[in-house]
């Protein structure tokens, strides 16, 4: 299982050290929350383009405690809200060069890291539904904002600053030319994150281990990649921690028990296995990589227990007879409905036209 299932972990921690250059944060951890915790995943992708102001409009609209998204590094070094390493042409159009000439254009295709800002800006990222999201908004010629423009947005919506934040660094230990180092990463995003007025909101989440061990932020979130030939190795998206190392017995307990280890609080896992021949529990075949045993241990350990990405209320329904914290959904709106149905704690709606007020403002400044 460790060798072929490719998962995640969300890890929270406190208390941990931190270089002389950053001043240590407090913060209010997300699973502390008296609602329970329902993230928007990269703002609700199931009903918005991705990642754009238009889809964090909406996931606050529609209730969500929690909004999650990505952040990538420009060439010139600006932190953006976007998932992949490279501009997909399923996600995003090319307009135009940012000057005659430009050997750089066509944008699509290219790393993030290898791209400007005003280059990134000059593409349509509003305009293409996606395959797997049939019901998706468009938001023709939205670009990719800034994270500094994003917490702006959200600053003018949500002026009490409620919301909670996940924010997910997307650096790459295993081909370097991909995304910007480490060290950039975890300087570029704290700045934001200490100038945002959201500071005590955000947990920081990474694929790449490393990067929590240099961002010491109060509020971890790790994911987790496996080794593709021996899981007896570490990884390199582990910072340098060995999965078999631990006693588990099984591969969830030791994922949970490598979470410990680093002093974290939080504990995210896939509610899925990515090799799942089914989509759903109630179909035969189905294969979840969280489970039962993973979640108790967690629990054991002293974790809240946080599962993504949940897209199926059959599947909602399974994991929470496990007792975890809080679900990451492409869909907040319908899991919220499900939520208040069975009387769990839901954060309040924002104000539609208050949202969408803003929404016009802060799109005009694109």
């Amino acid at each position: 299982m460790l060798i072929l299932e490719f998962f995640a972990l969300l890890l929270s921690a406190r208390g941990v050290s931190i270089p002389p250059s950053q001043e240590v944060l407090d913060s209010k951890a997300s699973h502390g929350s008296k609602y329970f915790d329902i993230q928007a995943h990269r703002g609700g992708r199931g009903n918005t383009v991705e990642n754009t102001l238009p889809s964090f409009a909406w996931a606050l609209i529609d209730g969500s405690t929690t909004l999650e998204l990505d952040n990538g590094i420009t060439k010139d070094g600006v932190v953006v809200v976007w998932h992949d390493e490279e501009i997909v042409p399923q996600k995003c159009q090319d307009t135009g060069p940012l000057y005659h000439g430009d050997p750089d254009y066509p944008y699509v295709g290219k790393f993030v890291a290898n791209l400007t800002l005003a280059q990134l800006q000059t593409l349509d990222c509003g305009s293409l539904r996606q395959n797997d999201y049939p019901l998706q908004l468009t938001y023709p010629r939205t670009r990719i904002s800034t994270l500094e423009e994003l917490f702006d947005f959200v600053k003018c919506a949500d002026p009490d600053h409620q919301i909670l934040w996940n924010i997910e660094s997307k650096s790459d230990p295993s081909l370097f030319n991909r995304t910007k180092s480490v060290s950039e990463f975890v300087e570029r995003q704290h700045e934001v994150f200490e100038s945002s007025g959201y500071k005590d909101s955000i947990t920081y989440q990474s694929f790449d281990w490393r990067t929590l061990v240099e961002m010491k932020f109060p509020v971890f979130s790790a994911k987790q990649a496996y080794h593709p030939t021996d899981s007896s190795l570490p990884s390199p998206w582990l910072a340098g921690i060995n999965l078999s190392s631990f006693p588990g017995p099984s591969s969830g307990e030791k994922a949970a028990q490598a979470a410990h280890a680093l002093g974290v609080d939080l504990f995210s896992p896939s509610a899925e296995s990515f090799q799942s021949p089914s989509p759903d529990p109630n179909i035969d075949g189905y294969e979840p990589f969280a489970s039962r045993e993973m979640v108790r241990e967690a629990k054991r350990l002293g974790m809240g227990v946080k599962v993504w990405t949940v897209n199926r209320l059959n599947i909602v329904e399974q994991v929470m007879g496990w007792g975890i914290d809080g679900i990451v959904t492409d869909y907040p709106n319908v899991v919220r409905r499900w939520a208040r149905q069975h009387g769990l704690p839901v954060a309040p709606k924002y104000p539609k036209q208050r949202v969408l007020k803003c929404l016009e403002k802060h799109m005009a400044f694109q």
